[in-house]
């Protein structure tokens, strides 16, 4: 039984979240507002994505201005969000949007720009524009799943669970109204129907919903295993210079933390460096002192570095390689995590210098 939109409309009328980019009722929402929100949110948590939304506003209030920035300063303001693509791509694509005089208002034309998939487009769609279309997120697979009982795993079951979710606007209540259901859905994954320890008993469609009806809700949605994360290992280089400027470079543009700056360092690979073997890969010959070792993990694996430290003799600059990069201030430097985590070890050593 698909569950009645109006009683879903009606809790969140009373508990809808209120978010920096979220229009007030009554108001149109601002679709660049929608669309940078939906970027960052990716991957990344609500609480994690309100300091750079409001910081990001701060710097560009408009898509034209942020389409107007040059690319580093754009990437300097997302260091730390991660997944780097997604701040590339939302350059390009609001370059594209100024081209255009304004974003697109259909689901089909939103998939063409740059960053902009299946969810975003249908949320973007819904939420800025009204289109009667279900944005399906791991919220609201989270909330199908069980509100169907749907028990084969992810990722299998993604196709399933979209064609689920895509009923549940189909009341006339959710097309009268198609911002706030979606928004409502993101809400209800959110807040009541949370992975761990749902609160069925507060939940709105808690008569329609077969998971809880069947005793499953809070094991739903069924995952397949998960493969065990590889470890690869690396060593870098933070080397100060005699004004406290630092040795980086900037990565490829494609790839893994693409366009990002980083200190000078090996490859990274699934066995461990020698020091001798590190060591042959620095920017000069030392002396070098190792001040430990820095994990961060990644999607798909976990990382190892060494990270060794040197301060240049005067004079000496011009015996370094260009490929090893140029010595610069950090502050406007667009460090990844993982190099930020790097800085960090490194600077008590570096202050003792």
């Amino acid at each position: 039984m698909t569950p009645d939109a109006s009683d879903l409309l009606r809790w969140y009328d009373t508990h809808r979240r209120t978010l920096p980019w979220r229009s007030l009722p009554g108001h149109r929402p601002d679709p660049y507002a929608v669309w940078l929100s939906e970027i960052m949110l990716q991957q990344t948590t609500v609480k994690a994505v309100i300091a750079y939304y409001e910081r990001f506003l701060t710097y560009y209030p408009t898509v034209q201005d942020l389409a107007a920035a040059p690319q580093e300063d754009v990437l300097h303001l997302w260091a730390g969000l991660g997944y780097y693509a997604r701040a590339r791509n939302l350059h390009a694509c609001a370059k594209r949007v100024a081209e255009l005089g304004q974003f697109p208002d259909t689901v089909e034309e939103l998939l063409k720009l740059p960053g902009i998939g299946a969810y975003t487009a249908r949320a973007i769609a819904s939420i800025a524009f009204g289109i009667p279309v279900v944005p399906v997120d791991g919220n609201v697979e989270r909330v199908t799943s069980r509100l169907f009982a749907i028990e084969d795993p992810l990722p299998a079951s993604r196709p399933l669970l979209a064609r689920q979710a895509a009923l549940l606007n189909h009341p006339k209540a959710a097309q009268k109204r198609p911002s706030d259901f979606a928004q409502a859905l993101f809400d209800l994954g959110a807040t009541i129907c949370t992975p761990r320890n749902p609160s069925c008993l507060t939940c709105p469609w808690r008569p329609s919903c077969q998971g809880h009806a069947k005793g499953v809700a809070s094991t739903l949605p069924r995952k397949a295993p998960k493969q065990a994360r590889p470890t690869r290992y690396g060593a870098h280089f933070i080397l100060q210079d005699e004004t406290g400027h630092i040795l980086m470079r900037k990565r490829p543009e494609k790839g893994l933390l693409g366009g990002m700056d980083e200190f000078p360092g090996t490859a990274w690979q699934s066995t461990p460096w020698t020091e001798k073997e590190a060591i042959a890969s620095a920017p000069f010959l030392g002396p070098w002192k190792a001040c430990g070792e820095v994990t961060h993990v990644f999607t798909h694996f976990t990382l190892r570095l060494m990270i060794y430290t040197a301060t240049l003799p005067a004079g000496h600059n011009a015996g370094i390689d260009p490929s090893f990069g140029t010595f610069r201030s950090t502050e406007r430097a667009a460090l990844p995590g993982v190099m930020k985590k790097c800085l960090a070890l490194a600077v008590a050593d570096l202050e003792t210098r």
